[in-house]
């Protein structure tokens, strides 16, 4: 069972989740792309979630998106699941799709930081050596749909759905910023510039090197029962902000510290047969339990933290947001405002944030273990 987390609404998201065994079950031949833009437009409608930009490769995927209602476990949940029985049924299969572990749910910042996810994501069959330009992957062109302001459409998978079924006969999928962001156009042609610039390099580094990519027919030849012979990594930290400010990081795990905090307290006073508010952003047990959940702080939209063009390299030392981390474990919890909580034990505290620095420790151990195997 996962540790809790909170899900506050207007966040900025990037998801990315595997096939089981690293198998190309995704690999991008015509239906397999129609159905996986299908199943994202009808989650994104579902569930009112904003995808900004999404790329599906052979095994695995990236999403992009803005969640503001706070509904983005609904979203993965019904994308996940149809996506699943979309292919096993395309496939002839019958057993799990997805990996078994969690999905990678990283909370994204500022601007720059949601520039370089999307980078990242756009670039990813580049950067793995498949195709020499992004538009050559064979899968949905979903880059020039987030460029170029043009839906993609998708006609229901009948592999799958009955004609006479509930489901739309077609869905169309809209890419794009929310509308609070500032500057899209210029956002999305920075995006534009620095995807160019990194196929650039890539292809430079591929001149240097000798190596060649794997191109469009070798991959649509491939058989979704393969699997890449790589090392697959493994006990990898998996992060839960995208940042590049130090001071910024802390404070957001600080935050989700005294969130978690709160929330164990809660749950155990609801388990005691007390009365028990969770904090605000908790999420499973409101919506299956209808638990009582504080209210909303008086500005709960977390808008992207923007930055003048010539601070971006002005950031707080490491040395002195660890100290600041250090001295608010120190401080008890505001207890002012709306939505606030009382403080809970220091001994509750103390053994979350114990717990978490060994199991952390024993990560970095381990790694540095198998670093020197290398």
């Amino acid at each position: 069972m996962s540790a809790p987390r909170p899900v506050f609404p207007g966040s900025f998201i990037s998801i990315t989740r595997r096939c089981t065994q690293r198998q190309f079950l995704l690999r991008p031949d015509d239906e397999t792309n129609n159905a996986f833009v299908y199943c994202l437009a009808d989650a994104a409608q579902r569930t009112g979630v904003q995808v900004i930009l999404s790329q599906m490769e052979s095994n695995h995927h990236h999403t992009a998106a803005y969640d503001p209602d706070g509904r983005h476990p609904e979203f993965r949940e019904h994308l996940h699941k149809m996506m699943a029985k979309c292919q096993n049924a395309l496939r002839g299969r019958w057993e799990n799709m997805w990996s078994s572990e969690e999905s990678c749910v990283v909370e994204v910042i500022t601007a720059e930081d949601l520039l370089n996810q999307l980078v990242y994501i756009a670039i990813n069959p580049v950067k793995d050596g498949l195709v020499e330009k992004v538009h050559h992957w064979p899968g949905p062109n979903f880059v020039r749909a987030l460029l170029r302001g043009k839906p993609l459409k998708a006609t229901r998978p009948r592999h799958f759905f009955r004609d006479e079924g509930s489901m739309p006969e077609q869905l169309e999928l809209v890419l794009g910023l929310p509308d609070h962001v500032e500057h899209r156009a210029t956002f999305l042609a920075e995006l534009e510039r620095r995807i160019a610039e990194v196929e650039n390099n890539v292809a430079q580094e591929r001149t240097k090197t000798g190596r060649q990519v794997l191109g469009r027919r070798r991959i649509l030849r491939q058989s979704w029962r393969d699997s890449p012979d790589s090392r697959e990594p493994r006990r990898n930290l998996r992060p839960r902000f995208a940042g590049q400010d130090p001071a910024t990081r802390f404070a957001l795990i600080e935050r989700n510290r005294q969130w978690r905090a709160c929330y164990v307290k809660a749950r155990a006073a609801m388990l005691a047969g007390e009365q028990a508010q969770f904090p605000y952003g908790t999420y499973w047990l409101r919506r299956f339990v209808n638990v009582t959940v504080t209210p909303p702080p008086e500005s709960n939209r977390t808008a992207l933290v923007s930055r003048p063009r010539g601070a971006a390299n002005k950031r707080a030392p490491p040395v002195r947001a660890v100290a600041a981390w250090r001295r608010s474990r120190s401080e008890p919890m505001s207890t002012d405002g709306p939505g606030s909580v009382a403080t809970p034990s220091r001994h509750t505290v103390d053994d979350l944030v114990a717990s978490t620095l060994v199991g952390f420790s024993r990560r970095v151990l381990w790694f540095a273990a198998q670093r020197g195997r290398e």
